[in-house]
């Protein structure tokens, strides 16, 4: 692999998904990974029981957790890699393509919150709840109209940054050695990174690593959004963006949520975040931005908008960087 097959590599990974996606009839890496997080989430957790101090059991195995899920992935990504550039340069470029546009997420976001949208304008309150299901982690049951579209933007804010610009950043890094590693601290986080009575020792390594990992990229994905905002007509306000990332960008537990969340309120003129419900328990979380106006199930597209236009900024960012060292 060379600077100038990376960088083509990576661009041609990045425009796949920003055009198509990837294709649901094939397997993504990203189950695999997760298959092996469940496997070592059941094994491990039931190995603590027996420890003495069940609490630190938990927290050490959780970190084994993470270094092993980490190295078998670097490693068979690395491997993959390898063998195809050595097949030829043509077929790595082909590979590292495919990979890159499968750590992306851009074009799959934008899809599965577009079911919410066309379910909210032209379905059933049922089905639109079905289909933010999908997409968010928190109780989706008893949501209304607006509770449901709330959720959508939020996860299209969040994941702006978590699906498409981090993972954005770390590829053109490192390639998709990597960008696959981002995405398993990321997996990792998503199966046992939760603060509840089972994982709140388990998963203490996943979730703190995630936060680590994203700081940066989080930052910077606010800043883009901000930047997109100016380039993306009247519907949305740079101005009240900035407000209100400055204002609410520390609204969260996690350190980096509230980063593009705050930005997405303040550019829809709406208000995000709220109390919410996840596995049956309330939680009185903030709310985000200030209600200018109802929110309406097209912001859900108008998030995607802005989303794609920052991920646009970024890949030119990412790809302008790689060329001066071609």
């Amino acid at each position: 692999m060379t600077m100038a097959s990376h960088l083509a590599a990576f661009s041609i990974g990045a425009l796949l998904d920003l055009i198509i996606g990837d294709p649901h009839s094939i397997p993504h890496p990203v189950m695999l990974i997760g298959k092996l997080i469940h496997a070592l989430d059941i094994r491990f957790r039931a190995a603590a029981v027996q420890e003495e101090d069940r609490a630190v059991a938990e927290k050490k195995l959780g970190a084994l957790l993470v270094l092993l899920v980490l190295a078998a992935t670097g490693l068979s990504v690395w491997l993959l890699l390898f063998l195809f550039y050595r097949i030829s340069m043509i077929a790595g470029i082909a590979a590292e393509s495919i990979m890159t546009c499968q750590i992306l997420a851009a074009r799959s976001l934008a899809a599965e919150s577009g079911k919410v949208c066309d379910a909210l304008t032209g379905g059933t309150l049922e089905e639109a709840r079905s289909a933010v299901s999908m997409i968010v982690g928190r109780d989706t049951k008893a949501l209304d109209a607006d509770g449901v579209t709330r959720a959508a933007v939020e996860t299209i804010a969040e994941n702006t940054s978590d699906g498409v610009i981090a993972p954005m950043l770390y590829t053109a890094l490192g390639g998709p050695v990597l960008g696959f590693l981002y995405k398993a601290v990321n997996t990792m986080d998503s199966m046992i990174g939760y603060q509840n009575d089972t994982y709140r020792h388990f998963g203490t390594a996943a979730a703190r690593l995630d936060d680590v990992v994203n700081f940066v990229p989080a930052r910077l994905c606010a800043l883009l959004l901000i930047l997109s905002c100016l380039l993306s007509g009247k519907s949305y306000s740079a101005k009240r963006a900035f407000a209100i990332w400055r204002r609410d960008k520390r609204k969260h537990k996690s350190p980096n949520s509230a980063q593009t969340e705050s930005v997405m309120a303040g550019a829809l003129g709406v208000r995000l975040a709220g109390p919410a419900s996840y596995f049956g328990h309330p939680v009185d979380k903030p709310w985000i931005g200030d209600a200018t106006r109802p929110i309406e199930p097209l912001d859900i597209r108008k998030a995607n908008s802005l989303m794609f236009t920052a991920a646009i900024l970024c890949f030119l960012l990412c790809a302008g960087i790689l060329s001066l060292f071609v």
